[in-house]
């Protein structure tokens, strides 16, 4: 079944139902009027409304996208955008790539707090012409809260259920051309017992991030900016029994350190300059080490560099306005396997690179069609080369109505542990492999008042090549293989935004995914593990005077997942289960909080990945100030 309905982009929601610009809808920031494509924009106030520790927990609100989580706060936890896999989303944090090498090119959504930011961006659908690799399913874009924002101070301390502390501020200092804002917070907790059903030990987590974000302008039409994120995390899982390869109650303990540092400078920011251009160098590193009972058993290591160059052309032809983008990107990462258990039998060092050609051409032609095409080549030294492209259209039928669709073209990078993976008598990875590609589209439609906004988008995106677990029965040997053939995720998309009071936003939203699996070309596709086909969110945040309240509610509805404690092994289904949170502030003095929330405010008994427990209905309290601008 074709999905092609009338449908659009949801960038008002969950945030006001103003146009917002959008960083990464495009090579150079663009409006949401002009954008093609489904977006969400999660602003600074709905962020502090809501008062979440986990930035997962504010994308799980959005939607398309699925969140498993193994157990309590801490332990991975993972993010598929419209069915998708958990490395097929790219997450930029202040415009840093955070896909971590070094963990199977997933981003450790479980290392990413909510605290210090200003601002969340999704972008759906296959992104790749744009921004490369691991942008097939989308791009999430987090930032701090903005250093030109004005000078001001705050801070928080929090306490509550299972002996949790979290505690953090920030500090932004703006001058004539100038801001910098540095962000630090912590957080840990006793957590609960993940698998031993109440009777093991409790699984606890901590947490300490620290951010620095600053932009100078020294002259009018200029830019220069320093972005540096660090965070060292520690987290108790249980783990499998090292006889049977069951899950068991284990003393397993898992710690990561991630560093990344952006520098960038550019010409031309005014929107008016008929040139601008833009240059900028990333670095990230990334420890992760696992121990059992404090004694090492394996470590990885990885870091990725990145050089970007970018020229855009700005110009009328008579009525018509025009955008004429050209970027040139390498990158180069670096793996390393070290191991304990095995005596280094696992060792390996590995690295790899690659360059990558856009061009993209927006234009407005006059003030009803909007297009956008972009093209990418990518020079992979380890695979076969890929072009992928994307094209939108937008059309403003009428002052509140406009319509759009989109096509666009995904890759992912097979990681290196695909690769290179090895432990003895059970996995051994395939040097072979090829890039997993997807190509998808989009239709939609919206109807934006000022503050009233609803739309509908539906989806269509075909994974092929996709990098599959093999097993060979003779060896008793696991590896990993292209699947010959082509899965499936379509679906539908509806989001619904009001303001109907002064100070009350509230945002609604459904998703209806249909997630097929086809690992073998002429086999019946089955339906994708932990992507719910239903799911549903409303989240809102209202202030008045002294009075902040925020709440929210995400409905995930039944999935299926794979068992590996039963031989052989069988999926089963995940029972559906409502999430709501609450959080209630009072100002007692001007620039002064106090404030309460509670999680899992039903007391919800649910399992994001079979076999491991989720906390129950938990409350906490704390003091929370700000001063200045």
């Amino acid at each position: 079944m074709s999905l092609l309905l009338l449908i659009t982009a949801e960038a008002a929601a969950l945030s006001s139902s103003n146009p917002q610009i959008l960083v990464t809808a495009s090579r150079a920031a663009i409006s949401s009027e002009e954008a093609g494509v489904s977006a969400t924009v999660i602003d600074e106030n709905r962020i502090d409304a809501l008062g979440e520790s986990q930035s997962i927990d504010l994308l799980r609100l959005t939607p398309g996208i699925s969140v498993s989580v193994s157990g309590a706060r801490g332990t991975q936890a993972q993010l598929r955008i419209r069915g998708g896999e958990a490395n097929h989303s790219l997450v930029f944090i202040d415009g840093i790539a955070f896909t971590d090498p070094a963990s199977g090119n997933e981003s450790r959504f479980e290392t990413l707090t909510a605290d210090g930011l200003g601002r969340i961006e999704v972008i759906r659908g296959p992104q790749s012409a744009l921004w490369g690799p691991e942008a097939l399913g989308g791009v999430i874009a987090m930032s701090s809260a903005d250093p030109l924002g004005g000078t001001r101070v705050t801070g928080f301390g929090e306490y509550g259920a299972h002996e949790s502390i979290r505690a953090g501020g920030s500090a932004t200092v703006t001058g004539n051309g100038y801001g910098i804002t540095a962000t630090a917070s912590h957080a840990q907790s006793d957590g609960i017992d993940i698998v031993g059903g109440g009777t093991g030990d409790r699984d606890g987590f901590e947490n300490t991030s620290a951010g620095l974000l600053a932009v100078a302008r020294p002259g009018a039409n200029g830019e220069i900016g320093l972005a540096a994120r660090l965070i060292a995390a520690e987290s108790e899982f249980d783990g499998s029994d090292p006889l049977s390869f069951t899950r068991a109650d284990t003393l397993d303990t898992s710690e990561s350190e991630t560093a990344a540092l952006r520098l960038w400078g550019a010409l031309g920011i005014d929107p008016d300059s008929p040139w601008a251009v833009r240059a900028e160098a990333q670095y990230l590193s990334s420890e992760n080490r696992n121990l059992n009972a404090g004694n090492p058993l394996n470590r990885t290591e990885g870091s990725r560099w990145r050089l970007s160059g970018q020229v855009e052309r700005r110009l009328s032809l008579g009525a018509t306005d025009h955008v004429l983008i050209a970027a040139v990107e390498r990158e180069d990462e670096r793996f390393q396997a070290r191991d304990q258990q095995y005596f280094g039998a696992t060792d390996q060092d590995r690295d790899r690179g690659r360059t990558g050609f856009v061009g993209e051409w927006r234009a407005h032609w006059g003030p009803v069609i909007s297009t956008d095409i972009a093209v990418r080549h990518d020079d992979f030294e380890a695979f076969e080369d890929a072009t992928t492209i994307r094209g939108t259209f937008v059309a403003r039928v009428s002052a509140q109505l406009s319509l759009h669709a989109s096509y666009g073209e995904g890759i992912a990078q097979p990681s290196f542990f695909d690769l290179f993976g090895f432990f003895p008598g059970s996995f051994v990875g395939n040097p072979a492999l090829q890039a997993e590609t997807a190509h998808g589209y989009e239709v939609g439609a919206t109807w934006q008042e000022d503050d009233f906004h609803v739309s509908l988008t539906a989806f269509e995106s075909n994974l092929e090549n996709e990098i599959v677990s093999v097993f060979d029965s003779a060896t008793f040997l696991s590896s990993t293989a292209n699947a010959t053939g082509e899965s499936k995720r379509r679906g539908i998309e509806a989001a619904f935004a009001i303001a109907p009071l002064p100070g009350l936003r509230i945002d609604a939203n459904y998703t209806y995914l249909d997630a097929e699996d086809q690992q073998v070309s002429g086999d019946a596709r089955l339906r994708e593990v932990r992507r719910p086909r239903h799911s549903a969110n409303i989240a809102f945040d209202y202030q008045s005077d002294r009075l902040t309240i925020g709440g929210s509610m995400a409905y995930v509805g039944k999935r299926q997942d794979t068992d590996f404690d039963l031989f052989p092994a069988q999926n089963v289904t995940l029972g559906a289960y409502v999430l709501a949170s609450a959080r209630i502030a009072y100002a007692v003095i001007p620039g002064i909080e106090v404030y309460g929330r509670v999680t899992n405010l039903f007391d919800e008994e649910y399992q994001d990945v079979v076999g491991y427990s989720t906390p129950g209905m938990a409350a906490y309290a704390g003091l929370r100030f700000r001063f200045g601008d």
